[in-house]
């Protein structure tokens, strides 16, 4: 129905026994979003995706794909979605094309149809002048957007991708976002999960930061920053196991009205400042030689670090 939701989740759950991996979580995600789940291996993400594929049953809770139950509709809501495993799952013995046009023929997509689409979906992921090689000795990068040319082959109505960059070189990754660039701009629902947190303010519209199986805030990239985060951070670097002792001597820049708060973390401190100068200024004044001195504005994973203490990478 125009307006409802793609995604609808109250109370969602999934356990494992005595774990509870996704627990009794709310979101929802509406037509032609880019939403993410954030948050480091473990945190419930790919659980959470696993139930939307309707390829494992929630333990509670109410969930609604394209507006059915996927207790109950599985093979239709799976005939409607497009998913990117996060491990390439291709047949490494067949040709590029091949694996479109054998994932294809699943869908009972007439023969003529689908060569169409093949073409188009080579085109898509730059992969024309290699579609008669074999796809073992391809790049990483180029299995990847494989993978994702083979998800779109049935048109789907939902796109899902679990950590869809993960092991890929700095440029493979940036290709790869100019493939999922195009297919938001084209009008495609995506939803990713990702421990990247440049990679979900690059994608998303709105995300969900996830721990321990929980969502600890909800909003857009921005909004979150905005709302956890002071505009800049200045990163001090001091000698091996100096920082405690150093972050002894920043006390006082709170008070000051120069810092927010201090985050001592074992390489290096955090000071969250709305002025990243003027907190530069104010550690110089204190005589105090850091070995290094970096300026920057907030992140998200300055924001999971203020949510739960701890980094989105462990």
């Amino acid at each position: 129905m125009p307006g409802e939701p793609l995604i609808y989740a109250r109370g969602l759950t999934k356990t494992f026994g005595s774990l509870r991996a996704v627990d009794a979580v709310d979101f929802s995600v509406t037509r032609g979003e880019a939403f993410g789940f954030l948050g480091p291996n473990g945190a419930g993400k790919s659980s959470t995706m696993r139930m939307i594929a309707a390829v494992s049953p929630r333990s509670g809770g109410d969930l609604r794909v394209l507006g059915l139950d996927p207790d109950r509709d599985g093979p239709t809501i799976r005939g409607r979605l497009g998913v990117v495993p996060q491990e390439d799952n291709l047949d490494l013995e067949l040709t590029v094309r091949e694996n479109l046009y054998v994932y294809g023929r699943y869908f009972d997509i007439p023969r003529r149809e689908l060569r169409a689409r093949i073409e188009r979906l080579l085109d898509f992921a730059q992969l024309s002048e290699r579609a008669d090689e074999r796809v073992e000795p391809l790049s990483g990068g180029m299995k990847r957007r494989l993978t994702i040319a083979r998800s779109l082959v049935n048109e789907p109505d939902l796109l899902l991708l679990d950590e869809p960059t993960t092991g890929l070189d700095p440029q493979a990754r940036h290709a790869l976002w100019d493939r999922l660039y195009r297919l938001k701009a084209e009008g495609v629902t995506l939803v990713l999960t990702t421990h990247y947190m440049d990679e979900a303010e690059q994608l998303c519209d709105r995300l969900v930061v996830m721990e321990g199986g929980r969502i600890a805030a909800e909003g857009s990239p921005r909004a979150l920053i905005g709302r956890y985060c002071t505009r800049e951070v200045v990163e001090l670097r001091f000698g091996p196991g100096e920082s405690e002792r150093m972050a002894a001597k920043l006390t006082g820049l709170g008070g000051a009205g120069v810092s927010e708060r201090i985050e001592v973390l074992p390489d290096r401190l955090l000071v969250y400042t709305d002025e990243g100068d003027a907190a530069v200024a104010a550690v110089e004044a204190l005589r105090l030689e850091p070995v290094s001195v970096l300026v920057r504005r907030g992140t998200l994973e300055d924001v999971f670090l203020r949510l739960t203490g701890r980094h989105l990478v462990d």
